[in-house]
C-alpha cells in the first residue's frame, strides 16, 4: 500500500469565515472552498463545479443539507463527500480534510 506525506497547511482563521459562509482559498495551485459548517467544524472541497468552470464558493451553503450549490446550474454538492446530490453534476468533486487549532483552521494537502 502506497503511503502519502501529509502537510497540514494553515488557511484561515475561524473568524475569517462567518458560520454558514464559504471563501475560497488556494492551497498548493488547488482552489477550494472553505465552509463554516458552525459549532467549530469546517469543511472544504474544490472550488470548481464538476459540471462546468463555476465557483463553488459564490454558491450557496445550506448547513441542514449540509451541501452547496453551485450558482451557475443549481446542482449542490455534500460537504461530507462531494457526492452530487443534484443534476446536471453527475462527478463528484474532491473534498479536503480539515482540522482545527483553537483559531486556527488547516487543510490536510498531499506534498
Amino acid at each position: 500500500m502506497e503511503t502519502r506525506d501529509v502537510a497540514l497547511v494553515e488557511v484561515a482563521r475561524t473568524s475569517d469565515v462567518p458560520e454558514g459562509g464559504v471563501v475560497k482559498i488556494v492551497v498548493g495551485g488547488n482552489e477550494i472552498a472553505l465552509v463554516n459548517m458552525g459549532g467549530g467544524a469546517f469543511r472544504a472541497v474544490a472550488d470548481e463545479c464538476s459540471h462546468a468552470r463555476y465557483f463553488l464558493s459564490e454558491g450557496e451553503v445550506d448547513l441542514e443539507e449540509r451541501s452547496i450549490e453551485c450558482p451557475k446550474h443549481g446542482s449542490t454538492f455534500d460537504l461530507d463527500t462531494g457526492v452530487p446530490r443534484s443534476l446536471p453534476a453527475i462527478v463528484p468533486v474532491a473534498t479536503y480534510r480539515v482540522k482545527v487549532e483553537g483559531d486556527r483552521v488547516l487543510i490536510d494537502v498531499e506534498e
